[in-house]
């Protein structure tokens, strides 16, 4: 061939290609392009759906529809009986509006809604709504206990045993689910396998009505977690800004919440905690000692201290690995405001009353003071 040919041959070939790698391109752009129109569609669609659902679903209508809300309903029980009568336009939008406003304590009972009112209108109407039936019990769990405990009172009242509390409250399966419904208050942190039970200070202490006669276990667990999720998500924006992620505030609670039961007294003990991390001291208190040993003995015995733990605040230089009870909401806000004090011990005498002092002679002068 001579090189008249090769080179007319060469220079087809290039425009062969070069049509190719634009075809190429242009199925690539119009794909590209789809996708974004695909994307675009569905983000707007999307946004108009749901500023749709939450808007009434006719705001000049003025029909009266009475709806019973039954006793212990959840917001997607309530979303989705709103919706079935025509009062919203869709239960799960609804839920997803409850959860981001942070509402709860909806009352059970008869309502008269029309479809003109807002989501905001029926929320307000739901909370101050009247409880159609009394309580069938009423219990009372103390601040400052253990998961064993809580299940000890329960199992008292109601026809399950305090085994089949705790089996639940252990039960991997049911945690990871309790995880996805309470994302910002439990952590993966719970599932380490040193920690003794996941939900061990999480179950908040309080007065709980129950209205049937014998309640699931995960309905008492969960209702507890809806009360500790309301009370710790007041104190989030100082959680946030402190150096505790919310198990550490929650597990720094309990150490406050077990050693005073005095709302001043637990301002100063934190700060003390306080101190005592930043000298980089072991918080070496007590109660976890006793946790540590699953014991509720009064006294701690030297051969107690040296229990191997990662709950044994005399062996660690931090926190324990996990709360060691529940708390009052004043042990939690004693945590994210702590008395500012340059004591670094303390001690308790046998009435209660509690001596700090600034460095070791002066505690051993208050322990020869007031220890004996």
């Amino acid at each position: 061939m001579s090189k008249k040919k090769q080179s007319g041959s060469f220079k087809d070939n290039l425009i062969t290609r070069s049509q190719e790698a634009s075809t190429v391109r242009k199925i690539v752009l119009i794909i590209l392009v789809a996708l974004f129109l695909i994307l675009a569609i569905g983000a707007i669609s999307g946004y108009l759906y749901v500023k749709s659902a939450l808007e009434p679903v006719d705001a000049d209508s003025e029909e009266e529809i009475t709806v019973e809300i039954p006793i212990g309903s959840s917001s997607s029980t309530i979303g989705a009986i709103l919706e079935e009568n025509g009062i919203i336009k869709d239960g799960k939008i609804f839920r997803f509006y409850v959860k981001f406003k942070n509402e709860s304590d909806f009352q059970a009972g008869e309502y008269t809604f029309t479809p003109s009112m807002t989501f905001d209108e029926i929320i307000e109407s739901l909370k101050n709504g009247r409880v159609i039936l009394d309580a069938v019990h009423t219990i009372t769990i103390p601040e400052g206990l253990t998961i064993d405990q809580i299940a000890d009172i329960y199992s008292k009242r109601f026809d399950f045993t305090k085994e089949e509390f705790l089996e639940t409250v252990n039960d991997r399966s049911y945690i990871k689910e309790l995880m996805n419904r309470y994302p910002d208050l439990l952590s993966d942190e719970i599932l380490d396998p040193d920690i003794r039970t996941p939900l061990e200070g999480y179950l908040f202490a309080s007065t709980y009505d129950f209205y049937v006669e014998s309640p699931t276990i995960q309905s008492i667990v969960e209702g507890m977690l809806d009360q500790t999720q309301k009370v710790v998500s007041k104190y989030m924006p100082a959680i946030e800004e402190s150096d505790f992620n919310v198990h550490e505030a929650i597990t720094f609670a309990s150490l406050v919440e077990r050693e005073t039961a005095s709302e001043e007294q637990r301002k100063q003990i934190s700060g003390v905690f306080y101190n005592r991390m930043d000298a980089e001291m072991p918080l070496q208190t007590d109660p976890t000692v006793l946790y540590a040993l699953g014991e509720h003995n009064e006294v701690v015995t030297y051969e107690d201290l040296e229990v191997d733990s990662p709950y044994n605040t005399y062996k660690i230089t931090d926190l324990p690995i996990g709360p060691i009870s529940n708390f009052a909401e004043n042990s939690l806000s004693a945590v994210v405001e702590p008395a500012k004090t340059d004591y670094i011990y303390f001690l308790h005498d046998k009435k209660g009353n509690i001596y700090y002092a600034e460095t070791y002679k002066e505690h051993l002068q208050n322990k020869e003071k007031y220890m004996n």
